[in-house]
């Protein structure tokens, strides 16, 4: 049999992200159990698991290194097999190189979750995907926060979030629940 390599790609799952005086609040309160479930289920299936972390560049950005919006948020602690540091948009852009990790390990897929949809992780799934990765996007796993559009109208966090899956299926890999990606995680690895 042989084994599929797909890396679970944790995005900036970070306790700054719960600040809502700054960000608002966020969408998909199931995000945070989801991807618990999905970083537990990688490691039975001994899947890579890629933990990335945003050190916001920004003096007034609770992501900054050095406080405490900057930690990892409980659900996404534990052991990873690699873990990035990024100041842009994109996984990819970021500290050690996370595509040079991936082609070493001969991992051939990614799955991205985490904060936030249509930003990090939207970014870093299409940059995936233009690299030659197999991707899955777990929207159930991610979450994101209201925007306000340039013609001062609000653009609401489930309207970008489906304008992000529209786009990702479209044409960059495939939209996957969190229980189905499980499922196929296990299988794909033999375990």
């Amino acid at each position: 049999m042989v084994v599929v390599r797909r890396a679970l790609i944790v995005i900036d799952m970070q306790n700054g992200f719960d600040d809502e005086t700054y960000w608002g609040q966020r969408n998909n309160p199931a995000c945070l159990e989801n991807v618990e479930f999905l970083m537990s289920a990688w490691r039975a299936a001994r899947q890579p698991i890629v933990r990335v972390i945003h050190d916001s560049q920004q003096p007034d950005s609770p992501l900054r290194p050095g406080q405490g919006g900057h930690d990892v948020m409980p659900v996404a602690s534990g052991p990873v097999d690699l873990e990035v540091h990024k100041s842009a948009h994109s996984a990819f852009h970021g500290t050690p190189d996370l595509n040079r990790w991936l082609q070493e390990g001969a991992v051939s897929g990614i799955a991205v979750c985490g904060i936030t949809t249509n930003m990090c992780c939207e970014t870093t799934a299409r940059v995936g995907s233009d690299l030659g990765y197999d991707l899955w996007f777990l929207a159930d796993a991610t979450a994101t926060f209201d925007l306000v559009g340039t013609d001062g109208s609000v653009v609401t966090a489930a309207q970008l979030t489906r304008a992000t899956t529209a786009v990702l299926a479209a044409d960059f890999g495939r939209v996957v629940e969190t229980r189905t990606a499980c499922a196929l995680a296990s299988v794909a690895s033999g375990v």
